[in-house]
Order: C-alpha cells, then sequence, then structure tokens
C-alpha cells in the first residue's frame, strides 16, 4: 500500500488547513497509510478539551484519524515551546496528557523518516 503524508503548520480555527487535511486524510485511508506531522502552531490542533463555539472541534477530528489508522505526530521542539510536553508512556500510544490516545510529541527526525517513505506529500501551510 503506498504512503500519503500530510505536513501541517497552523494552529486550529486560523484557517481551514486541519479540516482539509482530515477531509483528505480519511479518503486516502481507504488507498493509503497516512501520515500526519504537525508542526509549528499546527501542535495545538489535538489538544483535548477544546470548546469552540462556532466551529469544528479540531481535536476530536484528529482523535478520530488517528483511531482510524492515521498516524499523527507533532514536533517536539514545537510542542515544547506551546507547553506540551512529551512523558513516559501515558495510555493508549500518547504521550502527552493533553493529546487524544495515538498522537504523540516526537522530533524532526521522524518527520524525515515519513517523507522519505511516503509515495505522495501534501504540504497545509501559509
Amino acid at each position: 500500500m503506498k504512503t500519503l503524508t500530510i505536513l501541517l503548520t497552523d494552529g486550529p480555527y486560523v484557517s481551514e488547513y486541519a479540516e482539509i487535511a482530515c477531509k483528505l486524510a480519511e479518503n486516502a485511508l481507504k488507498h493509503y497509510h497516512v501520515n500526519i506531522f504537525l508542526y509549528l502552531d499546527a501542535v495545538h490542533i489535538p489538544k483535548k478539551g477544546q470548546n469552540p463555539s462556532f466551529f469544528t472541534n479540531s481535536g476530536d477530528l484528529f482523535s478520530g484519524l488517528a483511531e482510524k489508522g492515521a498516524l499523527i505526530r507533532a514536533c517536539a521542539r514545537c510542542a515544547a515551546a506551546r507547553g506540551y510536553v512529551p512523558e513516559e508512556e501515558i495510555i493508549e500510544e500518547t504521550n502527552c496528557r493533553d493529546y487524544f490516545p495515538g498522537i504523540r510529541i516526537t522530533s524532526l527526525y521522524e518527520l524525515s523518516e515519513m517523507l522519505s517513505k511516503s509515495d505522495k506529500v501534501i504540504s497545509l501551510s501559509r
């Protein structure tokens, strides 16, 4: 099976990139392995406890993608700069109390590996 990697840099509710990435990933999961790498402010996307009034909850969207098999990773330096700290294994394949299960904080080396093994790459950023 081929691999699609999606790179996001915008945080939730700043643009529609999180929702676009979610729709792309949903459809791609039928035919591809899907990797999503969250960089810069995109590390806010999978935060638990979001309660946006007029927007779709991006944390819930990405939690659903992880449940369906998408590999979702967040940049460690970007996450730390924004207050998300990786810890020892906590629950269900996460290493951050603020993130949903299946979503992990990792290094840029994993992004490099994702990109080198990808057949297609989509970057959603400004």
